[in-house]
């Protein structure tokens, strides 16, 4: 002590020089007596009535993908991008909470802590498990990943969720609770009431919502409610939501990264800059200001961001001084907690909370940047994401009738593939070139182990008629991934020699179907035989000239090589193929005298003697005029729907950012400049192509859009196949192609999009029902994504468009519809990604723009009528048929194999408004089951009931031992989940009439019910798993 009061002689000198506050404060600290170094932090956590509780939640929001690949970011590889290493976070934040039991972190990504998992040591494990069952660890959401919420399909968000919700249920017996999708571009009532409340979930939030919703939405004290995503589910579906008052990081001022400028808490006093009271002072503060904009006297701060946790003691160290000193100053109370424990202090407080209805798109953050542009970019990945979704369903339905090895082919690495690409930086569209070319790459990976899979099912099935005793031959089957390109090589080789192609073809749906396939061939003199060898009607098609460029183009990009192979012609024929099973079909070589397959007639527009010239060889007619080319009319027979239609293609010009607004449109946004009709100073003449089976329209839009317009004998819809690039960008100039379907309707500004292929969503032109609209953006403004149609209605008339993968489009005038196709950009968004989407292919030296190949269906039908067809026929376009490809010699084919199959009772199919989305069986044996019922509550007078479905006929071939319900991602019963679940309270909701979901399963009668828009999944124990004969 004597010491220090020596040294003051050498203050008065110091103090001159420095201000007065700094060296009062100097000259108080000299006279203080020396502090003990350690100082034991009391975060013991506890929630005080009676003060605003802030309830601290560490968490890392780690993208699976976006700058980097997946493993990039998880090993901390190819940083001159962005230095985030996943594994240092899970090391890291492992290590600070084995430090200090009061400790809490959520975790999210699946598919990265499976990764950790596995390198890890017994010793640790067994330590991480006591983390996780004291609660200091906890799963959110549980996923493989944070999906994306406009642009994937419900069945793959069901199957990402599972993979990941399996994983946790194995290894940690644990069933995550809350829903944390707090990155995704908007949010779809499909993540609210099935995503959400049908996992089990019992809250869900989120950061990104419009910023004029966020700030109505902060005046009213509404950031959290009821969400009730499906008006037929209604309460039984409902989920407490909560809307983040910023986005995903802590208040300003609180972030303890190494190397972020927040204030630390300073508390030694033998150090200068102590601030014990000043961030107290600031804590407090940002408290106050959230408790003001939010219910109940319990508040949540998300302490962390993107990748952080690096270094986990830079965060834990300052949280640990905060709950310390902020409950000695006692104004609020502060604790380590979880979203769970968040959710439950706001379910005891017993609020009646707002309610909130349909979804929350499309997502603006300021007037003219609206995040509608990356419900398109990337459509050539969207597309093939959507192929093998549906080739996985297949898959695992197959590899359920043979039965799971745990040595062969089988669909695991598909599954993980297609599960990471749901995340809101995959599927979306918004990663870099380099990301977007590794998730396509796993997911042909696992094609390719699938692919062997199927090819050795149904080789087993259709073996299977060998008897006993009998020398058993293994065929062979070959598949077609470039079918859309008209490669196959297996469908074009010559048939010499008394050859034949067998194609076996697969239908995965539950009722059963009657499609036209087609397949490319070298040869015109052919025969097609069905089945039981009756020939059939087949008709033969030129291929038309950008599919041939397409096929000589990518077939090398995609291989490496060109076609061996010259194709001349599409060979297309109908085939009938039974529910859950398959039919056998075979091309031979026809004979100079007997039938072989009707060359389709091709005329040229120009060569009509009529002003117009009508196509269509059943109840639909498309009429066209002669002179211009253009689509007039369309008109069908059965039903009397004559009405005035008309197709058109244009382009947006991309906004560069250089006004005012720097915003230009990039992979997320869509700002456009102006809009532009595509037209042809020369335009070509229409090629007319008319046969037994379907009529053909080829159009040359311009130089780089054409298009092929199918309408089917049998069929009541238009087919549209359009390809596009590459879109010149020469100019400088991005460009967004759109079509429009343009009629006389008026509907009166309204439109109608799916949410993730499920239920239909009222959409009003610049209106929205949470609050009044200022229009900044008149065009991006009014966009809403489209995974499965849209469609506008009047008081007699349905015009519906369906798509073949997640679009983005809207209704901007009165009896039109306009679907976006293709986007190609020349400048960056700014926002985050940091690349221009300018997607090109190269091969060899060449280089050139993207080209797409999709298509679109089109039809009319009076008013109430439209619905059977959205849903059935949706239900084909998500599950193509399936084709496989063999060769024989002669005619023994039908002597040696099964050539049709089905798994279920023959006489049996599944009611028309269920679809079987999950048959899949698991490593320990049990089958796991989803059923989907199809429509909505009043969308059709039939199909809007009840429907049941038999199990003992769906299972015929086996004997059901126990039916267990599940949650949709099957990690708990039914029944104990709904025990469970949080009743909560919802403003003006008292009269509401109880929705009567589907019975309990009776063990005897085995009859599943399902209300409309219920999705209910079972686990099945089956006493053994045989064969299955025809």
């Amino acid at each position: 002590m004597m010491a220090r009061i020596s040294s003051l002689r050498f203050l008065p000198m110091a103090i001159a020089t420095v201000p007065l506050t700094l060296a009062l404060l100097l000259l108080a600290l000299c006279l203080l007596p020396a502090q003990p170094a350690y100082i034991a932090y009391n975060t013991t956590p506890s929630i005080v009535p009676g003060k605003i509780n802030v309830h601290l939640v560490p968490h890392s929001h780690d993208d699976v993908g976006w700058l980097k690949t997946v493993d990039q970011y998880y090993v901390g590889a190819n940083n001159s991008i962005r230095g985030a290493c996943v594994q240092n976070v899970l090391d890291s934040v492992i290590s600070a909470l084995l430090d200090d039991k009061n400790r809490k972190f959520i975790y999210v990504e699946v598919a990265f802590f499976q990764r950790w998992w596995r390198q890890q040591s017994d010793a640790m494990k067994i330590k991480v498990k006591e983390l996780v069952d004291s609660g200091q660890l906890e799963f959110i959401n549980g996923g493989m990943c944070m999906h994306d919420e406009a642009t994937p399909h419900y069945i793959d968000l069901i199957d990402q969720t599972t993979l990941g919700h399996q994983f946790i249920k194995k290894e940690f017996g644990q069933i995550p609770r809350v829903g944390w999708q707090i990155d995704p571009f908007g949010h779809s009532a499909v993540q609210a009431y099935f995503l959400g409340a049908e996992l089990g979930f019992d809250s869900l939030f989120f950061a990104r919502i419009d910023y004029q919703d966020r700030a109505k939405r902060l005046k009213d004290k509404t950031l959290e409610v009821i969400w009730r995503g499906s008006k037929s589910l209604g309460s039984s579906s409902q989920i407490f939501t909560g809307i983040f008052p910023r986005h995903y990081d802590p208040p300003d001022g609180f972030v303890f990264e190494i190397n972020d400028v927040s204030p630390p808490v300073q508390d030694d006093v033998l150090l200068f800059d102590y601030n014990v009271q000043e961030r107290v002072d600031d804590f407090v503060a940002a408290a106050l200001a959230q408790a003001n904009v939010t219910r109940t006297n319990h508040i949540m701060w998300l302490m962390g961001t993107d990748f952080r946790y690096q270094y986990a003691n830079s965060w834990f160290r300052q949280m640990d001084k905060f709950i310390h000193y902020v409950n000695q100053d006692g104004r609020v109370h502060a604790l380590y907690s979880t979203p769970t424990i968040y959710t439950d202090a706001k379910y005891t407080a017993n609020e009646e909370w707002p309610l909130k209805f349909d979804d929350f798109f499309p997502y603006a953050d300021h007037p003219n940047a609206y995040w509608t542009g990356y419900f398109t970019s990337r459509p050539a990945f969207k597309g093939y994401v959507r192929a093998m979704s549906a080739y996985f369903l297949a898959a695992r339905q197959l590899e359920f009738f043979k039965g799971r090895t745990s040595s062969g082919p089988n669909t695991d690495a598909l599954a993980d593939a297609l599960a990471i690409a749901q995340h809101h930086d995959a599927v979306s569209g918004t990663q870099r070139q380099h990301v977007a070319a590794d998730y396509a790459l796993r997911i042909s990976i696992g094609y390719l182990e699938a692919e062997k899979l199927v090819a050795s099912t149904l080789s087993f099935l259709a073996d299977s008629k060998v008897g006993m005793g009998e020398k058993k031959s293994t065929t062979n089957f070959q598949q077609c991934p470039l079918l859309n390109i008209s490669h196959c090589p297996p469908s074009e080789a010559a048939l010499q020699n008394g050859k034949r192609l067998v194609i076996v073809i697969y239908n995965p749906l539950g009722w059963q179907r009657n499609n036209v396939v087609r397949i490319p061939v070298s040869d015109e003199n052919l025969i097609v035989q069905d089945s039981g060898g009756k020939i059939i009607d087949s008709q033969l098609l030129p291929v038309s000239n950008a599919t041939l460029k397409l096929r000589s183009f990518y077939t090398k990009a995609y291989l490496g090589a060109s076609p061996t192979e010259s194709v001349k012609y599409w060979l297309v024929f109908s085939a009938s193929v039974p529910s859950l099973g398959f039919s056998t079909y075979t091309v031979s070589a026809a004979t100079q005298t007997g039938p072989h397959s009707f060359m389709s007639t091709v005329s040229s527009s120009r060569e009509s003697p009529d002003a117009t010239i009508e196509v269509g060889q059943g109840s639909l007619k498309l009429v066209y005029t002669a002179d211009a080319g253009k689509l007039t009319q369309y008109v069908n027979t059965r039903n009397q729907v004559r009405a005035n239609a008309e197709q058109s293609y244009s382009y947006y010009s991309g906004n560069d950012g250089t006004d005012k607004d720097p915003q230009a449109s990039g992979a997320y946004v869509f700002r456009p400049n102006m809009t532009y009709p595509i037209k042809s100073d020369q335009k070509a003449p229409l090629t007319v192509i008319r046969g037994p089976l379907l009529d053909e329209v080829h159009e040359e839009i311009n130089s780089w859009i054409s298009q092929v317009t199918r309408i089917y004998k049998e069929k009541e819809h238009a087919e549209v196949e359009f390809t596009i690039g590459p879109i010149p960008i020469d100019d400088g100039i991005g460009k967004e192609v759109t079509t429009k379907i343009t009629t006389a309707m008026q509907t009166n500004a309204t439109f109608y999009t799916d949410s993730n292929g499920r239920d239909f969503i009222k959409r009003v032109r610049d209106f929205r029902t949470d609050w009044d609209l200022e229009v900044h953006q008149p065009v991006a403004g009014n966009y809403y994504p489209i995974n499965l149609g849209t469609y506008v209605e009047d008081g007699e008339t349905e015009l519906s468009l369906l798509v073949d993968r997640a679009v983005g489009g809207s209704s901007l005038v009165d009896g039109q519809i306009e679907l976006m196709l293709h986007r190609r950009m020349t400048h960056d968004d700014i926002r985050g990604v940091g690349e221009i989407l300018n997607e090109t292919v190269c091969v060899q030296n060449k280089c050139e723009g993207l080209t797409i190949q999709g298509k679109f269906y089109l039809r009319i039908d009076p008013k109430g009528a439209g619905a059977r067809w959205r849903r059935t026929f949706g239900q084909e376009i998500y599950s193509p048929l399936l084709l496989a490809f063999s060769e024989e010699d002669g005619t023994s084919w039908s002597e040696s194999h099964l050539t049709t199959f089905s798994a279920i009772d023959p006489s049996y199919s599944l009611p028309g408004n269920v679809a079987l989305i999950t048959l899949q069986e698991l490593e320990d044996g049990r089958v796991l089951l989803r059923l989907a019922h199809l429509y909505e509550i009043g969308e059709d007078e039939e199909y809007s009931g009840t429907a049941s479905v038999e199990l003992k006929r769906l299972f015929s071939n086996r004997t059901i031992v126990k039916v267990t319900e599940t949650s949709l991602s099957a990690n708990q019963e039914r029944a104990e989940m709904e025990k469970r679940r949080l009743n909560w309270k919802a403003e003006g909701s008292s009269q509401e009439p109880e929705v009567k979901r589907g019975g309990p399963v009776d063990p005897a009668k085995l009859v599943v019910e399902l209300i409309p828009m219920e999705v209910r999944t079972f686990i099945i124990e089956l006493s053994y798993l045989q064969k299955h004969s025809s």
